[in-house]
């Protein structure tokens, strides 16, 4: 399969290019194209087969849900069996936005898209290439992240190439996004709202709208045992091709334990890298030191993470060592994101666990 590849303009898309794209899902086909989180991997998601398509260009397993995006409100009522009262004050507020909701699915929506689930992940997009791919395809795109499954989800087009060539009908270009970070997923289903993958559209934000809100065990535990609601809770994501650790403890002690490691590693002939911020980037000495940004500019980290763990892979980085970003409003989803990057491996200086 050769795939054909699109620049485009986000406020001012071509028409024709849009519409050859939403003929090439409606006919079955699968195009990787931008929203405002990562770059998304579309297929019909009222067509089973288009669905079998997506998980086996990720290669992502078939139980691993996808979600469902839609450019109307109005369309959420064809897809979904029962819309709890919560969701229109949420979509008053963050849709069109990074937040995903969970309802009870309708007959439309194949199990093929929900990985077997009764219920369905619904988004609606701001961005308006998403926006006006989404209305040319019918009205329902199931997009999870375009990149093959396990890899760093990407905010630049050329990693959907990168990953996807020959794989895919269309990439579209629309630039790097403007949040790096997947969607928010909340679960409307089961009583009390309950926050499934934590996103830019943080907990507290969530609860000055409907109260309390939970979040879900799975993110806190590494293998719950559960079946997924939502895309990223069982299966590890996110990977660089090296090996991350996460390095926890007081602003000396990590840097003085990182380069400790680093240059442990550079004496048994490996290339190393450091995630950091632009407070602490000449304090270290591997081979590839990647700030994202200051440490008060939370949506930096969050935008650029992504694209640094793609950088790491691009120069053959062996060992990479970050910084923990568990503070302020986004540190909840960053963390989630590198947690799972890393496989759960972190070590805690100031409890006297080593790097070596």
């Amino acid at each position: 399969m050769i795939t054909e590849y699109a620049a485009l303009n986000e406020e001012n898309p071509d028409p024709e290019v849009i519409q050859r794209a939403g003929k090439i899902i409606r006919e079955g086909g699968l195009v990787a194209f931008p929203t405002e989180t990562v770059y998304g991997l579309g297929g019909d998601a009222l067509n089973p087969e288009s669905s079998k398509k997506i998980y086996a260009a990720k290669g992502r397993p078939s139980d691993n849900p996808l979600i469902v995006h839609i450019c109307r409100l109005s369309d959420l009522d064809a897809i979904v069996k029962e819309v709890p009262p919560q969701t229109g004050k949420l979509a008053e507020l963050f849709w069109p936005g990074p937040l995903t909701m969970i309802f009870p699915k309708s007959e439309l929506v194949p199990r093929e898209t929900t990985g077997g689930l009764d219920t369905v992940a619904v988004r609606f997009p701001s961005n308006r290439i998403a926006q006006a791919l989404i209305d040319a395809s019918g009205g329902y795109i199931a997009a999870p992240s375009a990149n093959r499954s396990g890899r760093p989800s990407p905010t630049l087009a050329r990693y959907c190439m990168e990953d996807l060539d020959g794989r895919v009908e269309m990439v579209i270009d629309g630039g790097q996004v403007g949040i790096g970070l997947e969607s928010t997923i909340i679960d409307l289903t089961e009583g009390r709202p309950t926050i499934l993958r934590p996103g830019f559209i943080t907990q507290k934000m969530l609860e000055e709208v409907l109260g309390d809100v939970e979040v879900d065990r799975a993110l806190i535990e590494p293998d719950s045992g559960k079946a997924p609601k939502a895309p990223g809770m069982k299966y590890k994501h996110y990977a660089p091709r090296g090996e991350l650790v996460i390095v926890e403890g007081k602003c000396d002690r990590v840097v003085a334990g990182i380069n400790e490691a680093v240059r442990e590693k550079r004496a048994r002939g490996m290339k190393t890298g450091v995630i950091c911020t632009d407070e602490t980037k000449a304090m270290y000495d591997a081979d590839s030191v990647k700030s994202t940004g200051s440490r008060c500019d939370e949506q930096s980290t969050a935008k650029e993470l992504f694209r640094i763990l793609r950088e790491f892979d691009d120069e053959q980085v062996e060992y990479i060592y970050s910084e923990s970003f568990s503070d302020g409003d986004l540190g909840q989803a960053i963390m989630n994101r590198l947690m799972k990057a890393a496989g759960h491996r972190v070590a805690d200086l100031d409890q006297g666990e080593r790097l070596l």
